[in-house]
């Protein structure tokens, strides 16, 4: 008989040999099958396969929203086969389009007077509408230098390193210059006096984040505008602002309405924001706002009529469903400010609840600040090797969470940030739920930390029962510190084995 009570390094690896060579992972076929198969079957396939995704409501890297009311949900269902891009054949759709487009713009206090339209567009997300800013931006420029009989081959954007990667993406496509401002310790976002330095006269505009994606922190809109108005009257330049608000846009005008980030601000010439954010709505809707119909320039605006009547359009895109329109003037509808302001305040209440926790454990130093976009940034308190918070990560994720490690940008490598973003699904149980979770993940890194258990060899006498009534006599012949596992033979007269 052969008592074992560990299994070792030896039985483990020997465990991935046979899995690597006989259970072996189902290919896909890449090709299309010969033939059809039933309904069923192609649903419960790509169900089956679609349940070893991550739960979307416990996914806390995400700033994307992950649920909305089953009635909205329905409308969904009846836009999904219409295109956005046929405004003759589906007008009313349109009309909801604009009349999102006018909410937004006067919830950001564009100075669009009683009966005036504002000037915008829906996007399928932010990073399209920050592409159409950053295009608008350097053709107005690139006018303006013609025009003064000056060099336009060289333009250049000046933002914070903590900027979006979409920004990257807009400078490389476009071929902009992304000048970035350095984090340091403890200023985690763009510094406007520093940003401003690096203005010059080929700087397209300055772009702000309400909303840094790394802490949620808001950036100082209103200093940066007043030193620009500054240095534009000092150079005779006309360098502009234009707002990320993907994460903010949707918080500011509801918790901190006094704040000034906006058009209020003269040289905020426009601003981007995700409806599929704090907007409430699903992926694949954002939008752009213009300040004044000047500040979009009419070379960048196509006129198409094969679809019917004139139809003016600036998009990168150009076919695409209606659904999230929908779903996002539903949201204007049904909650209005009041709505809207209650769910950003129970976001903040979680955060509050999170941070609290976290603090409370002793083992982080949280770096995100309460006003802002409600998320909790921490790191590991004292420890500057950051794959405590890789290995935190990776423990939550046996629980279902999702949430990120990273480092942060140039200058701030040495650290190590987690993050978890609240959205309106994460309410008070769930973060309570999330936190004990945490302190268990941390007891098994400390655990771990600690190094295995040690493993010992016993050998053992095994002597016949005396009688019916008593039990075979046990003895310990040998006590031996082991690091693997051996096989045993059993031998006549006496078992040995490894308990």
């Amino acid at each position: 008989m052969v008592l074992t009570h560990v299994q070792s390094d030896e039985a483990a690896a020997s465990a991935a040999v046979f899995a690597s060579r006989y259970v072996q992972e189902p290919v896909p076929s890449y090709e299309l099958g010969e033939k059809s198969i039933s309904k069923d079957a192609a649903y419960q396939i790509i169900h089956d396969e679609l349940l070893l995704d991550g739960s979307p409501r416990l996914n806390l890297a995400s700033f994307v929203t992950t649920w909305m009311e089953p009635e909205c949900d329905r409308l969904i269902l009846e836009g999904m086969n219409k295109n956005y891009a046929d405004m003759d054949e589906y007008p009313v759709t349109t009309e909801l389009q604009n009349r999102c487009v006018n909410i937004i713009a006067r919830l950001f206090n564009a100075p669009v007077g009683t009966g005036e339209t504002a000037v915008g567009v829906g996007t399928v997300g932010s990073s399209e509408a920050i592409m159409l800013a950053g295009l608008a931006f350097k053709r107005r420029w690139q006018n303006r230098r013609k025009a003064e009989g000056k060099p336009h081959d060289k333009p250049n954007i000046v933002t914070g390193a903590n900027v979006q990667v979409c920004w990257e993406k807009f400078a490389r496509y476009f071929e902009v210059e992304l000048k970035e401002v350095k984090l340091s310790e403890g200023c985690y976002v763009m510094d406007p006096d520093k940003a401003v330095e690096m203005v010059d006269e080929n700087t397209i505009c300055v772009a702000a984040i309400l909303g840094s994606t790394l802490t949620g922190e808001f950036e100082d809109v209103k200093r940066l505008n007043d030193l620009l108005v500054a240095k534009n009257k000092r150079t005779r330049w006309d360098t502009p602002i234009h707002v990320d608000a993907a994460s903010g846009g949707f918080i500011a005008p509801f918790l901190y309405p006094e704040l000034e980030w906006d058009f209020r601000l003269p040289l905020v010439k426009s601003i981007n924001v995700s409806g599929h954010k704090y907007g409430l709505v699903y992926p694949g809707v954002g939008w752009v706002i213009w300040r004044n119909r000047e500040d979009l320039p009419d070379e960048l605006i196509f006129h198409i009529n094969y679809l019917g009547a004139d139809q003016p359009t600036f998009t990168l895109n150009f076919s695409k469903g209606s659904s999230q329109i929908i779903a996002q003037y539903y949201q204007f509808l049904r909650l209005g400010f009041e709505g809207y302001k209650n769910v950003m305040e129970n976001c903040v209440e979680s955060a509050r609840t999170l941070r609290e926790g976290l603090l409370r454990t002793g083992r982080f130093d949280v770096i995100s600040k309460e006003d802002g976009v409600p998320l909790v940034a921490f790191t590991f308190r004292g420890i500057r090797d950051g794959s405590p918070a890789f290995k935190l990560s990776a423990n939550l994720r046996r629980f279902g969470w999702i949430v990120p490690a990273y480092t942060m940008p140039a200058n701030l490598e040495h650290m190590t940030v987690l993050r978890v973003v609240v959205r309106e699904d994460f309410g008070r149980p769930l973060a309570e739920r999330f936190l004990s979770h945490v302190r268990m993940a941390l007891s098994e890194l400390d655990l771990a930390a600690k190094g295995p258990v040690p493993k010992m060899r016993l050998t053992i006498e095994l002597g016949p029962a005396r009688s019916a009534e008593e039990e075979a006599s046990v003895r310990v012949v040998k006590r031996e510190a082991v690091s693997g596992h051996r096989s045993v033979s059993l031998v006549s007269g006496k078992t040995k084995g490894v308990c």
